[in-house]
């Protein structure tokens, strides 16, 4: 190596990010009370856990750190319909809409040519079909359809909520897959670490000088990739829309005066800090609004990011490479060894970790 050169570092492989977990620990059904759930604290610079509660989420806290949250929605995208002619069974997952246009997963995707035409019979107790037509078939099980007759803006009456596949518990109360702060419509799967919030844990959180703000963004297309490429640098991450608004801007600007910490709730307010982190500025803070996509893996230079509240995320997945970034593959693999052990409850209605 010539003077002045840099040792390239050696490529991540997803074999890197993939670990065995029992079956019996994936949660099927959420807790009768959100704040209930476990809390693995993992202090990244030491690598010591410690347990407790999200109940106790003040103790691991500090007067003047902001939690950040994703406020987005999820919408009734799952539609399960009919093929015409022909009447064959199809299943769509709505992604996100341009300009009257969805993209979409669908199955089975090969039959659903352009032109092809879909109808979605109404739920149980309500009339109607919605009706739709195949623009274009993306490949890759994406599609790109239009729905006729405004039929999308009563989704309500169309669709269910999308849970993951690994759920194949009936979910009783669809709110539960809903955050209590969510109010902006747009997502396709939730921000799970955002459902353990009770409004008597924001209420305590406040009492305790903690502060609270909002971003946006509508979780999209790779919650359901999982990456298949054996080099991380070859995944392609789709681009998902986000918005940090400008009040957020200036409370994060205001707590990094102060000495505080800012704290993502969730990998998408994560991905939504960070991508605002390229334009940041201290002494001039601005929001933005736009598609990202950040795709955060180790080696990734952190700018607005200092501790995050997070679940327990899926072997080879981009956000299990997003928590390995922010505290090390090592310690992280270790985190994740000692909950198996200690049987906490994994992925959306699972437990969750403070990493600070």
């Amino acid at each position: 190596m010539t003077s002045g050169e840099r040792e390239q570092p050696e490529p991540l492989r997803t074999d890197d990010f993939d670990y065995h977990l029992p079956p019996e620990l994936i949660a099927q059904t959420p807790l009768p009370d959100r704040d209930a759930s476990r809390l693995l604290v993992l202090d990244r610079a030491t690598g010591n856990i410690e347990h407790s509660t999200v109940h106790d989420l003040a103790r691991w806290l500090a007067p003047g750190d902001l939690l950040v949250a994703n406020n987005s929605r999820v919408i009734p995208a799952r539609l399960r319909g009919i093929r015409l002619p022909g009447g064959g069974e199809t299943e769509v997952l709505l992604l996100r809409k341009e300009e009257g246009i969805w993209s979409a997963l669908a199955k089975p995707a090969k039959r659903l040519r352009a032109g092809t035409r879909l109808e979605f019979p109404a739920k149980s107790g309500k009339s109607g079909v919605a009706r739709a037509v195949i623009e274009e078939n993306l490949g890759g099980g994406e599609v790109l359809l239009r729905f006729e007759d405004d039929a999308d803006e009563q989704l309500d009456d169309f669709g269910d909520a999308p849970l993951p596949p690994y759920i194949t518990t009936r979910l009783e109360d669809a709110d539960r897959y809903q955050t209590i702060y969510g109010t902006i419509p747009g997502s396709a799967a939730a921000p799970t670490a955002g459902l353990h919030f009770t409004p008597e844990l924001l209420i305590h959180l406040r009492e305790q000088g903690i502060g609270w703000a909002e971003v946006t963004l509508h979780v999209g297309l790779d919650t359901f990739r999982p990456v298949t490429e054996d080099l991380v640098e070859e995944h392609r991450i789709h681009s998902e829309w986000c918005e940090v608004p400008s009040v957020t801007a200036e409370a994060i600007a205001s707590c990094r005066r102060a000495g505080g910490r800012v704290v993502a709730v969730g990998t998408t307010a994560v991905r939504a800090l960070e991508t605002l982190g390229r334009l940041w500025s201290d002494d001039a803070p601005v929001g933005w609004s736009g598609f990202t996509d950040e795709f955060i893996v180790p080696g990734h230079e952190w700018t607005l990011v200092d501790a995050m509240l997070t679940n327990f995320h899926l072997p080879r997945s981009t956000l299990l490479m997003l928590v390995s970034a922010f505290a090390g593959r090592g310690i992280i693999a270790r985190a994740y060894a000692e909950a198996i052990r200690q049987r906490y409850r994994f992925f959306s209605f699972g437990d969750a970790m403070l990493i600070r």
